[in-house]
């Protein structure tokens, strides 16, 4: 009866013991640096947020935020590097429509689910695509396009940046709510696919507002709509697609920070109050502007339910459009 007490007891202070020294580990956090996955190349959209975010995050909450660029796989490779990180809060990932809702449909063969095997903690913010033409196009509207698209099937092309990035699900969204049938060709990046339409070796492109806007305001490529349910403030007078003739229509690319599944709470919640302080700041929130980024800050929950419903936007279309990888 003895030795049983003494074993209860003994297993109590182990117990008490573990528990203060987890509180004591999470009261020190963070004990080094922060790595902040980028799982693009540098010099990207999410790369520069992350920088943005670092500069700002690291100083906050006394310590230094190490960008880190994993690219590959349309942000997959990455992604995975986080996803089995140790879950401590030492480790983040810029995570995106492609790596965190779109890919899951995409490849057959993930290395990891975007939702089970990630932590929300912050929505940064969004920003829309520009369909945009050649600036001696004869398609001088989005109803010529269309026009143009129903006269004769396959007649139009599109370029891209890849197969199932958000510029190519832009094309595949237009065609499914106008009937319209065009042709879809994937390039190896942004650059190459715009100068493909400088070039005329294609039609017009469903390009990002970040890189679209310098080459809209030089007048070698001409506006006709953005992809958001409003107008951009960076392009006051091109009207969004659905107020062009496309009803429903609205795709916006967003960027995010996720931890790996399993991060402390109380970390998470002081991340994404730190981020969502940064986001606000007057200055980084003109910075955020002229990007083209839509400011957000949402916290883990709002940013969870979001991902969700863009997962299973997202399965919805690739799979009735038959979209696949290469």
């Amino acid at each position: 009866m003895k030795t049983s007490k003494y074993l209860s007891a003994w297993a109590c202070g182990i117990f008490l013991a573990a528990t203060a020294l987890n509180a004591s580990a999470q009261e020190k956090w963070p004990s080094r640096n922060i790595s902040y996955v980028v799982p693009f190349a540098a010099g990207g959209t999410t790369d520069v947020l992350g920088r943005l975010i670092a500069s700002k995050l690291g100083p906050a909450l006394g310590t230094v935020v190490v960008v880190e660029n994993r690219p590959g796989a349309g942000g997959n490779i990455g992604s995975d590097f986080v996803a089995k990180a140790a879950p401590d809060g030492h480790t983040l990932v810029g995570g995106t429509i492609s790596s965190h809702s779109i890919n899951t449909s995409l490849y057959s063969k993930m290395p990891y689910d975007p939702v089970k095997h990630f932590q929300p903690v912050t929505l940064i913010g969004t920003l829309p695509n520009v369909l945009v033409v050649n600036a001696n196009s004869p398609h001088r509207s989005v109803q010529d396009v269309i026009a143009a698209a129903k006269a004769k099937p396959e007649s139009v092309n599109y370029g891209s940046s890849g197969n199932g990035t958000s510029q190519h699900l832009s094309g595949a969204l237009f065609q499914s709510i106008t009937g319209t049938k065009m042709v879809h060709v994937p390039y190896k990046g942004s650059a190459p696919a715009m100068q493909a339409l400088m070039g005329g070796e294609v039609d017009l492109v469903f390009e990002n507002i970040l890189a679209a806007v310098p080459l809209i305001q030089s007048g070698k490529i001409r506006a006709l709509g953005v992809t958001s349910a409003k107008r951009a403030s960076q392009l006051p007078d091109t009207p969004a697609l659905a107020e062009a003739g496309v009803p429903g229509y609205e795709i916006v690319s967003w960027q995010a920070v996720f931890a790996p599944a399993g991060t402390p709470q109380p970390v998470v919640q002081r991340l994404s109050t730190e981020i969502g302080k940064i986001i606000q700041d007057p200055e980084i929130k003109a910075r955020l502007s002229a990007l083209g980024v839509e400011p957000s800050g949402a916290g883990p929950a709002e940013l969870g339910s979001f991902q969700k419903s863009e997962v299973a936007k997202w399965a919805q279309l690739i799979k009735s459009a038959n979209i696949k990888t290469e």
